[in-house]
């Protein structure tokens, strides 16, 4: 593994034996995963999608005899073939979409009916729901053990020291991980703990109040942070102005939500932290991990397979935007084909790091989070770090912000602030962002106490409610509200 990491010292589960370690066999597996993962991130693009066609086409294969939903839809479609020209044939395969796969879930007829040995039980989960949209995913015991290893690759491409604590505020189920003491359990995960010894982890709900998970993060003093970026950032931003630095807190990762760059200056200014970012989705995996060398970040090809396409349906080059397609490569249970999971991002050039993997510059977000323009167009509204600036020193007494597009031509910015802002306050802020989105938008002032995220704990600083299902909490009409139009 990477030599500037601390050592990786594997457990051993045999008596008289304590070095180098023996483990379980299933950590075992994982080892050998992880061992091929070491070598493949060096490989060249081309080396990458052979081996990712050889795995595609067992998914196919798989699918089309024993998945019922998949027969139909595959009947036309040829086994891939070799060389370069598997592309062709695998783009007719039309996307998968939500709304196909609630549509049968009741049938069951998207898990299959047999699996090969190997794979052990199936597991179920479902989504979260961040577009309104939650579904049912079934995963295999196989497919949760590369998940892990995945998992375990994070923590070494970012040096992670195994020994310390690790920190998570992720928790959303009610009752659970509750204030002052949250709950603590003797490992960082079942991933890591199967081949490795860690240091605890501590773990604290989502729905605590700021000013207490200040003070439980800096009783706690873990090494790693693990939360949401708008948790991260409110977070921040409160320990910024109270001085309070855990002083062993090394590094903040997120999950989740789009990181807003915002997110990075606020964890640097408060603990001089980094924050690593991980892409991620419940029914598909790890799409792509932060690079460790960059901030962009690099697509998990051994687990998924990305695609990146246009409105066309072609792929996107380097710089251009278009929408996510994943198709996870070993979940035989139910496979999720050219699944198209709602988000946007921006192709990346290739890594100066050296390695192979494809890159992801940004990561942009849903449909929802588009701004649909009068004339019919959608645009990114691309709230950038100086841009955001640009609007707090409109208004300095802001704390919170969100815009919700509720109307064609009506935007609505929901605000928590210290003090009331001035008619002259949201006079600047109506330019502001009628100059910012390039339309004479009406704007409409609603006044919180804390702008509310999703059950989930889950934000978004811009939405819009206009020909898209909505993500808003309609928990947004909360007490302390005032409105004014």
């Amino acid at each position: 593994m990477n030599q500037a990491s601390p050592p990786l010292v594997v457990n051993s589960v045999i008596e008289g034996i304590a070095w180098p370690g023996v483990p379980t066999t299933e950590g075992a597996a994982l080892l050998a995963i992880l061992f091929q993962l070491d070598t493949t991130q060096w490989w060249t693009p081309d080396q990458i999608l052979r081996r990712q066609r050889d795995q595609l086409q067992q998914l196919l294969s798989h699918a089309r005899a024993h998945v019922p939903f998949y027969r139909e839809r595959l009947r036309n479609i040829a086994d891939l073939p070799g060389g370069d020209s598997w592309l062709t044939v695998w783009r007719r395969i039309p996307p998968l979409l939500r709304a196909e796969i609630q549509a049968v879930d009741a049938d069951d007829i998207m898990v299959a009916q047999v699996l090969p040995p190997g794979h052990g039980e199936l597991r179920e989960i479902f989504t979260s729901g961040s577009t309104g949209k939650p579904i049912r995913s079934v995963r295999t015991q196989l497919w949760e053990l590369i998940w892990g290893a995945f998992t375990v690759r994070d923590h070494l491409w970012h040096r992670r020291d195994l020994n310390g604590t690790f920190a998570a505020i992720r928790e959303s189920d009610k009752g659970k991980a509750l204030y002052p003491d949250g709950t603590t359990a003797p490992s960082w995960g079942y991933s890591s703990a199967t081949i490795v010894s860690t240091g605890p982890m501590v773990s604290l709900n989502v729905a605590t109040p700021v000013e207490q998970q200040a003070e439980w993060l800096y009783r706690n003093n873990p090494d790693y942070l693990l939360t949401h970026p708008t948790i991260a950032r409110r977070l921040a931003d409160h320990c910024h102005a109270r001085g309070i630095r855990p002083e062993r807190l090394r590094q903040v990762i997120t999950i989740a939500e789009n990181l807003r760059p915002e997110v990075r200056a606020a964890c640097r200014a408060a603990w001089n932290t980094p924050v690593v970012d991980i892409y991620s989705a419940r029914e598909v995996g790890y799409i792509a991990l932060q690079c460790p060398e960059f901030e962009h970040y690099h697509v998990q090809s051994e687990g998924v397979f990305v695609e990146v396409l246009d409105d066309s349906g072609a792929p996107c080059a380097p710089g251009e935007v278009g929408r996510v397609l994943v198709t996870p490569l070993h979940n035989l249970g139910m496979p999720l084909i050219r699944y198209d999971i709602g988000d946007h991002a921006e192709v990346g050039e290739a890594c100066p790091c050296g390695r192979g993997l494809p890159v992801i510059r940004r990561i942009l977000g849903r449909t929802q989070n588009m701004l649909l323009m009068p004339s019919g167009e959608r645009r990114w509204p691309l709230l950038s770090s100086d841009s955001i600036e640009a609007m707090l020193k409109l208004a300095p007494a802001i704390r919170q912000y969100q815009f919700v597009q509720k109307e064609m031509d009506l935007i609505e910015l929901r605000l928590a602030v210290a003090t009331p802002l001035q008619l002259d306050e949201e006079s600047a802020l109506t330019t502001w962002i009628q100059t910012k989105f390039a339309y004479p938008f009406r704007v409409a002032f609603v006044y919180l106490d804390a702008i509310p995220s999703t059950e989930a704990g889950k934000f978004a600083d811009f939405v819009s409610e206009v020909g898209a299902c909505p993500t808003i909490d309609k928990r947004a009409g909360s007490a302390g509200e005032t409105v004014r139009g």
